[in-house]
């Protein structure tokens, strides 16, 4: 891997760009690692019929595959995000985390995990009644990053 800081005194906001044959597991921790280091976080646009929405990744619950679509859910809604979950997870804090093929939670919003040993595992939110499973394959990794949030 080639490493080059190129110093232009005429941006405004510091850019970081990535040249890669694919997106693969390093690359995709790399971009955590420097959203993390930044304390910045991806700014997306959510959308719902004909408008456009502005808000917080925080308030988001969970990003889920309908289709061909991506949707972010929140408390009380869901909004179209033009997105693949690959994307995301290349893009989005540390504390969301893949939990099946179809989903991406957001940890600090989990209230309780029923873990099921034969199936996928029921994921509830704090201050909603929506809810999600955890495939086997992803379960281990979404445990991790919960240890991590305690």
């Amino acid at each position: 891997m080639k490493v080059h800081i190129e110093v232009d005194d005429s941006l405004s906001e510091d850019e970081v760009l990535i040249r890669c044959g694919r997106a693969d597991e390093n690359i995709q921790k790399l971009c955590r690692l420097i959203m993390a280091s930044g304390g910045n976080e991806p700014n997306l646009t959510f959308f719902k019929e004909n408008r456009e929405f502005y808000f917080p990744l925080n308030n988001v619950l969970f990003f889920e595959t309908d289709g061909e679509h991506v949707y972010a859910h929140t408390e009380d809604d869901a909004y179209l995000i033009r997105h693949r979950l690959y994307e995301l997870e290349g893009l989005l804090p540390r504390r969301f985390v893949r939990v099946a093929k179809s989903t991406i939670v957001n940890t600090a919003k989990v209230y309780s995990v029923t873990r099921n040993i034969a199936s996928a595992s029921l994921i509830q939110f704090s201050g909603s009644h929506k809810q999600v499973y955890a495939s086997r394959n992803y379960y281990k990794d979404l445990q991790q990053r919960l240890q991590e949030k305690a």
